[in-house]
């Protein structure tokens, strides 16, 4: 098995069509067939089969196809951490965070990360972890920072960078706002965020707890903007981690309600794969990250609490 087979599977199973993905290597397609040809007897089994819209993997192919991804990442990552041990500061990082470290460790992280790393390009998923699993398990992002699942799959590992409140908040002058109590808002009407897979696990668990009936969810938000837009234009309040009251696009529009009942929130942590190291370029990301976290911790927010 050669590195160009598996490029070569990768470019079919992306395009669905030996020509398409011919065309896009800059083969000729007799030579594309071959190469599936040969890989296909190597292992034994047929990794495509022909369907009237073109050729779609089997339940193998699907499998191992999975597995060339991981290995193509990683030859990826493995010339771009040569280059970066040579000096050279060229390459990528693809990393997914979640709204908080968004808003609390980005503003603080990102100039010092372009002043090493000038000619790294930078790619930033907002995210939270069910929607980025399998990517960073197959390697095409090299970590996550955020809230953890609550089952951590197999090949990850989490590490704590610190821990986190809530907070109820609705849009200033807001007619809930001087409610002490969640049995207070039991009334309202609210909007969720896509932080687990379903709405009602954010706030249903927390208003058991307290003795009073779910409240009436009306609204699932997965995007920032959208959660921002929906509170200022609307009565819909929502439970969001404190760091919302510090960021300067939201901290003077919106209002936290100073109810009694404690909020927990989960903390926000770096997840990546076991055994397998960051690139240079990735891994002072990371750094940066937890020096963000810890300045945080101690109540040196720095830049995450005021505009540039």
């Amino acid at each position: 098995m050669k590195l160009h087979h598996l490029r070569d599977l990768l470019a079919v199973a992306d395009h669905g069509s030996l020509r398409g993905a011919a065309r896009e290597i800059g083969i000729a397609q007799p030579a594309m067939t071959r190469s599936i040809q040969e890989l296909e007897k190597e292992l034994g089994v047929a990794l495509f089969e022909r369907r009237s819209r073109g050729i779609v993997p089997t339940a193998i192919g699907e499998a191992f196809i999975r597995r060339a991804r991981s290995v193509d990442n990683e030859l990826v990552r493995a010339r771009d951490e040569v280059a970066q041990l040579r000096g050279l500061t060229h390459g990528s990082v693809r990393v997914a965070l979640s709204m908080v470290p968004h808003m609390a460790l980005l503003p603080e992280v990102l100039r010092p990360f372009r002043q090493r790393f000038p000619d790294v390009r930078l790619d930033i998923l907002d995210a939270v972890f069910p929607t980025v699993a399998a990517e960073l398990q197959d390697g095409r992002i090299d970590c996550y920072i955020g809230p953890p699942p609550e089952q951590l799959p197999e090949g990850l590992i989490v590490e704590k960078l610190f821990d986190n409140t809530r907070v109820i908040v609705g849009r200033k002058g807001h007619p809930l706002a001087q409610a002490k109590s969640l049995s207070e808002l039991a009334e309202a009407e609210w909007l969720t965020t896509s932080i687990t897979a379903q709405a009602e696990h954010e706030l249903g668990p927390l208003f058991a707890q307290h003795g009073l009936p779910p409240p009436t969810l009306v609204m699932q938000a997965h995007s920032a903007l959208t959660l921002i837009v929906a509170l200022l234009y609307s009565d819909l309040l929502s439970m969001l981690p404190t760091q919302w009251m510090r960021f300067p696009l939201t901290r003077d529009v919106l209002q936290a309600f100073d109810i009694s009942e404690p909020l927990a929130a989960p903390p926000i942590s770096i997840i990546q794969r076991a055994g397998l190291p960051l690139t240079p370029a990735a891994e002072h990301l990371c750094d940066l990250l937890r020096r963000a976290a810890a300045h945080m911790e101690s109540g040196n927010l720095g830049e995450a609490v005021r505009l540039p």
